[in-house]
């Protein structure tokens, strides 16, 4: 017997190794198949919005994309804002830039919030989005140097230029919330409405 009830995996729109990862590791059978959609063109007409709106329509556009090409199944899509305050930070482009975004947040408190949105057939049956605050301890430009030669590249690929579940965790002095929403998608409701939907075992 498996946890997993369907005979077809949940897709996942998105390339996201974590995020597979922790649907792996929670028994889910998944398949990625990643949104093709300009993430920074919607962010960019979601200006004026939330960071709570736009982590959940962000998510509901990936799956809305990748929906079309996967009749009937059900599709996972989720995106993470991070915000400090008013503005809004993007996935460093290079090391220079994740020293900067690194410097902006030291000694403060963010806020990641994951949006997700579960559709079927291009329509959406489930959405949700949660908030973690994290506070960055006051580190100096030392280590901030050495934490960049050690996590190389890797600060590259997620917002914030850090991993909490790696080396980005020696940033931090105090975390407030779900991990797993930290690492990019509220594992919690997902995994609820799914066992309602009959697609893991209650």
């Amino acid at each position: 017997m498996t946890l997993w009830l369907s005979p077809n995996a949940l897709v996942l729109a998105s390339k996201s190794e974590s995020r597979r990862a922790m649907l792996t590791l929670a028994g889910l059978r998944v398949e990625a198949d990643p949104a093709d959609i300009d993430e920074r063109a919607l962010e960019d007409a979601a200006r004026n919005r939330t960071s709570r709106d736009t982590a959940r329509m962000l998510a509901a556009a990936k799956a809305a994309d990748v929906s079309g090409r996967h009749p009937g199944r059900m599709v996972l899509g989720a995106d993470s804002v991070l915000a400090l305050g008013d503005e809004r930070f993007h996935k460093p482009t290079d090391r220079a830039a994740a020293r900067r975004q690194l410097l902006a947040l030291r000694g403060r408190t963010h806020e990641i919030v994951s949006g997700f949105a579960l559709v079927q057939d291009g329509g959406v049956v489930f959405e949700g989005v949660d908030v973690a605050r994290l506070t960055m301890r006051d580190f100096s430009e030392r280590f901030l140097d050495c934490y960049l030669d050690e996590a190389g590249d890797a600060v590259l690929g997620s917002v914030g230029a850090y991993q909490l579940e790696r080396l980005g965790v020696h940033l931090f002095a105090r975390i407030e919330g779900d991990f797993t929403t930290i690492l990019g998608l509220p594992l919690l409701p997902v995994l609820a409405y799914l066992r309602v939907a009959g697609l893991v075992a209650d």
